[in-house]
C-alpha cells in the first residue's frame, strides 16, 4: 500500500508529527494509533472469518484478495484452461507489424514513381509484387454539370407516428 514512500517522506512525517504533536505527546499518540490500527485488524479478520463460516465448506478457498478485478483476471489467465497461451504464443505481433509496415512501403513506392494517386485507376494485375497504376481518364477536365441537383422530398408526415 505504501510501497512508494521513501526515506526522504518518512523522516518529513516524522519531523511533522514533532511539531505537531509535540516531543512529550508524541509517544502516547504513536500508541493510541498502534491500538486503534490492532483493533480495526481484529475487527477485519473476525468479519471476514464470519463470512467465511456463512459460506460455507464449498466456499473454503475463497480468498478475499481475489475479489480485485486484477488478481481475479490474472489468476483466471494464469490456469489457461481455455489455451490462451498457444495463441497468445502464436500471435507473432512484431511479424504482423513489418508485413504492414512493407505493404505501406510498396504503396509508397508506386506513388513515388510519378504516377499521381487521384488521377490513375489501380489495376488488378501486379508485377513482381508490386502495384502498377495504370493511366485511366482524366477526371479533372469533365465539363462540369450546370444542374442543380434536385432535391429529395421529404416522407410524409405521420401524425400516428409521433
Amino acid at each position: 500500500m505504501f510501497n512508494d514512500i521513501g526515506l526522504p517522506e518518512v523522516i518529513a512525517l516524522v519531523v511533522l508529527a514533532v511539531l505537531i504533536f509535540g516531543p512529550d505527546k508524541l509517544p502516547q499518540v504513536i500508541q493510541d494509533v498502534a491500538r486503534t490500527i490492532r483493533k480495526i485488524r481484529d475487527f477485519s479478520d473476525s468479519a471476514k472469518q464470519d463470512i467465511r463460516n456463512e459460506l460455507g465448506p464449498e466456499f473454503k478457498d475463497f480468498e478475499f484478495e481475489d475479489l480485485n478485478p486484477k488478481t481475479f483476471i490474472r489468476k483466471q489467465l494464469d490456469s489457461d484452461e481455455l489455451g490462451l497461451k498457444e495463441i497468445r504464443n502464436g500471435f507473432d505481433l512484431k511479424k504482423e507489424m513489418a508485413e504492414v509496415g512493407d505493404a505501406v512501403q510498396t504503396v509508397g513506392d508506386v506513388r513515388d514513381d510519378g504516377v499521381s494517386s487521384s488521377s490513375g485507376s489501380t489495376s488488378s494485375a501486379s508485377s513482381g509484387g508490386r502495384i502498377s497504376m495504370t493511366k485511366g481518364p482524366d477526371l479533372e477536365k469533365r465539363p462540369e454539370s450546370t444542374e442543380q441537383p434536385a432535391k429529395p422530398t421529404p416522407p410524409p408526415f405521420d401524425s400516428d407516428a409521433t
